[in-house]
């Protein structure tokens, strides 16, 4: 296999959960051993997303555009590649539908969107 074909592949996961309030959700996983590794917050200083983790555990979660409802929980996943372009024209050759790269502030090196086979929101970044 040539270095693209090795570097077009997922190498990492990080699930995103939707929440109605970013810092209450912090607060709690502090209290299970993690630690905040990354946020954003808006331009009142409310933080909108937060990146928590410990050793082997890693969670991102952001604020809910619609009320959250318990029983209708939803999660996104976030994964990374170190190729992202290879392994987005990789998916597309293999007929799957995939967003252009984009570059939103939480991931300027850019993003891809693809949804899995029973309809479940992927977001791919570029690592590194």
């Amino acid at each position: 296999m040539g270095k693209t074909a090795t570097q077009a592949r997922v190498t990492g996961l990080i699930p995103l959960a939707h929440v109605a309030n970013v810092q209450r959700a912090v607060d709690f996983y502090k209290l299970l051993g993690m630690e905040l590794r990354g946020s954003l917050k808006t331009s009142g200083g409310d933080l909108q997303w937060a990146h928590v983790g410990c050793k082997q555990a890693d969670l991102m979660v952001a604020r809910a555009s619609e009320p959250v409802v318990a029983s209708q929980q939803a999660v996104l996943f976030y994964l990374y590649s170190p190729n992202l372009a290879a392994l987005r024209e990789q998916l597309i050759a293999a007929g799957m539908r995939v967003s252009a790269i984009t570059h939103p502030a939480y991931m300027p090196k850019g993003e891809v969107r693809v949804d899995d086979p029973d309809g479940y929101c992927l977001l791919i970044g570029q690592a590194g």
